[in-house]
């Protein structure tokens, strides 16, 4: 009895080591544990997988690796426009999913909403320019409202999205310098820059053989 009496302590003073070197040992290495308990949530949640364009802060850019402390995206927007990749690679701690918003740009719907701001001036048939910007942005979207409507009702079986209406449209408002007529369409992901250029042409070509639109930028009128 007198012996075990002495073990017992022995182990108890243990036990409190052992208690004292986790936590240190914790505190020590407390990103690296955060970052593999990311690794864990993001295989079993998917928040996104290889393949998605994610933006997490000011980071943006298709993600081309998952590892065990950290995901590798490969950059788009910085200093390039449109959503253009820069070239650059991006390795983000897994952590950073527990306490930053998460942006998923195609997890269940891969399309995003585009819109191209038309000024006009005062003076401009705007009746007439909204009839063109229609016939241009039907004529040149690539996403087809059937395609569109089949991807909602699918991603709405896991998230409430909902749209009522999924096909172009030119809304149109007043601004100082004129008339705004915004035209707004679906498009994939990677293709909004080629969609804004193709349907900017059009509208430049088409404008050009109209001598009642005129294109409205900021004026100074001296009285």
């Amino acid at each position: 009895m007198v012996v075990g009496r002495i073990w017992f302590i022995a182990f108890d003073s243990f036990a409190t080591y052992l208690g004292l070197l986790s936590a240190g040992i914790a505190i020590a290495l407390r990103d690296m544990l955060v970052n593999m308990v990311g690794w864990v949530f993001i295989i079993w949640r998917k928040p996104f997988v290889i393949g998605n364009r994610v933006q997490l802060v000011q980071h943006a850019g298709d993600v081309i690796d998952i590892r065990l402390f950290q995901f590798t995206i490969l950059e788009i927007g910085n200093w390039v426009a449109a959503d253009q990749s820069t070239g650059r690679i991006i390795h983000i701690p897994n952590g950073l999913v527990f306490n930053t918003p998460l942006c998923n740009y195609d997890a269940e719907f891969r399309y995003i909403w585009n819109e191209i701001p038309v000024l006009i001036t005062f003076e401009s048939n705007w009746e007439k320019t909204k009839q063109i910007l229609q016939s241009i942005v039907d004529k040149l979207s690539i996403v087809s409202g059937k395609q569109a409507e089949a991807e909602i009702i699918a991603s709405a079986k896991k998230y409430l999205i909902f749209y009522k209406v999924i096909t172009p449209t030119v809304y149109t408002s007043v601004e100082d310098s004129g008339v705004l007529l915004t035209i707004r369409y679906l498009t994939d992901i990677r293709q909004r820059r080629g969609t804004t250029q193709q349907i900017w042409e059009e509208i430049l070509t088409r404008f050009a053989t109209e001598d009642d639109i005129d294109l409205a930028y900021p004026t100074y009128r001296r009285v």
